[in-house]
């Protein structure tokens, strides 16, 4: 079992300076190494169709990318779960205050929280970060989480894993589907829902 896990919006809480209302993790679930391949060589070669470098990234897309993206990986076998953050309602002073705390608490709650779909999962984690917090996060995860959900836990940077690009598309299409100033904000989750990609969207409150 593969896991690619990546966000939408920022872990900030200076709303009236940019920070956005809304925050986003999404993984992507693949039973078999098998549908991950699949995935991952239509991903490499609408890629290369649209000239898209270095990577698919949600809100750095035109629509005619977003709605080929989802079209084109209409088929394949992977299931989305994900948790939807919204700020306002998050009271927690070490949450509000520390953005690495903020990340790695909701991750863990996605990760925790999977449903009973986790089984001795290989987790890769959108980790573009710097190394002493990379280490930290990992072993946060493996200090948290009952052994079993998970065998191993990488992070690499989503420009060298088409899989990452895949999570942070589907976090995006969940995270604009929060905008309220947006006539299609549900128009790419829509998608991912027709093709029976969506396992559990969970709204954290």
């Amino acid at each position: 079992m593969l896991v690619f896990i990546d966000e939408s919006g920022d872990p900030g809480f200076e709303l009236a300076k940019g920070s956005t209302p809304y925050f986003v993790v999404a993984m992507v679930i693949f039973e078999t190494t098998d549908a991950a391949e699949e995935a991952r060589l239509k991903i490499m070669d609408l890629a290369a169709e649209y000239g898209i470098k270095p990577e698919f990234k949600f809100n750095k897309s035109r629509n005619l990318v977003r709605d080929a993206f989802f079209t084109r990986l209409s088929n394949c076998r992977f299931k989305v779960r994900a948790i939807i953050v919204e700020k306002q309602f998050i009271r927690a002073i070490g949450l509000r205050e520390n953005k690495e705390s903020f990340y790695k608490f909701f991750l863990r709650q996605l990760v925790q929280h999977n449903g009973g779909m986790l089984n001795n999962a290989k987790l890769v984690i959108d980790g573009s970060g710097d190394r002493e917090f990379k280490s930290q996060l990992m072993k946060y995860l493996r200090r948290s989480l009952d052994p079993s959900m998970m065998a191993r836990v990488d992070l690499k940077d989503s420009v060298r894993d088409s899989l990452i690009q895949l999570a942070d598309m589907c976090a995006g299409a969940i995270g604009r589907s929060c905008r309220a100033d947006k006539a299609d904000a549900s128009r790419w989750r829509d998608m991912l829902h027709a093709n029976a990609q969506i396992a559990n969207i969970w709204n954290f409150r």
